[in-house]
């Protein structure tokens, strides 16, 4: 491609061209396991499968979530089962002790405080013990249909990485994409660069001679890539 063009084309980033392609790409692999749960099954299993995938391997978190929602499959059932029982059933996600704490606090607190149901807001959501703003935006966005952006390190990374924003941590790049990123991708942007970065957009040495949107990315802070 001629200099001129491309360097054009980078000037013009066209988010929706971008995100449109790869949609398409990913149709090639498996959804992360959170979306999967979330077209099935409820705000509270996609709450406690979020909780599951923190520091953790989307295939161990699906054997994980599949195993316990076998055993339990409300607050009410799930609070009921022994702490060293509900560590065996997790394990081994990442930190499975202390999630399987937070997971019976967080159910007990839904029970007492919010009738076994779980909040369908974000500030809600904050304050029980455990839950981040990645965890509450993905409850309210993939649990409740509700406007939100969930800001994972893919969506960090591969965001900044385009230049698309520039931003220090996924809390500034959450609300600069609220101020930037069209509202009809609000919902869909986690699933897509999650799927992506998974794939292809890696941390370390991202596949670019290969990646479909590649033409269109700055690739800042990329230093070795394949």
């Amino acid at each position: 491609m001629h200099v001129a063009v491309f360097v054009e084309r980078l000037l013009l980033f066209d988010i929706h061209k971008v995100l449109r392609i790869i949609e398409l790409e990913n149709k090639r692999f498996v959804e992360p396991i959170v979306t999967t749960i979330s077209r099935k099954r409820t705000p509270f299993h996609v709450l406690i499968s979020c909780i599951l995938s923190l520091r953790t391997k989307d295939q161990t978190t699906r054997e994980a979530s599949n195993r316990l929602f076998a055993m339990a499959d409300n607050p009410e059932e799930m609070v009921k089962i022994p702490a060293e029982t509900l560590e065996k059933i997790i394990y081994p996600v990442g930190f499975y002790r202390t999630k399987a704490k937070k997971i019976k606090e967080i159910c007990g607190i839904l029970i007492t405080t919010y009738s076994g149901k779980v909040p369908d807001e974000i500030d809600e959501l904050l304050k029980l013990n455990g839950v981040g703003r990645k965890t509450a935006n993905l409850v309210v966005t993939l649990g409740y249909q509700k406007p939100g952006i969930c800001v994972d390190t893919h969506v960090h990374r591969i965001t900044n990485r385009w230049g698309y924003v520039k931003t220090k941590n996924p809390y500034e790049t959450e609300f600069v994409l609220r101020e930037k990123l069209p509202k009809k991708y609000w919902l869909t942007i986690n699933d897509l660069l999650v799927t992506f970065g998974q794939n292809i957009c890696a941390p370390v040495s991202p596949k670019c001679n290969t990646c479909p949107v590649n033409v269109f990315c700055r690739k800042v802070g990329v230093t070795k890539h394949r």
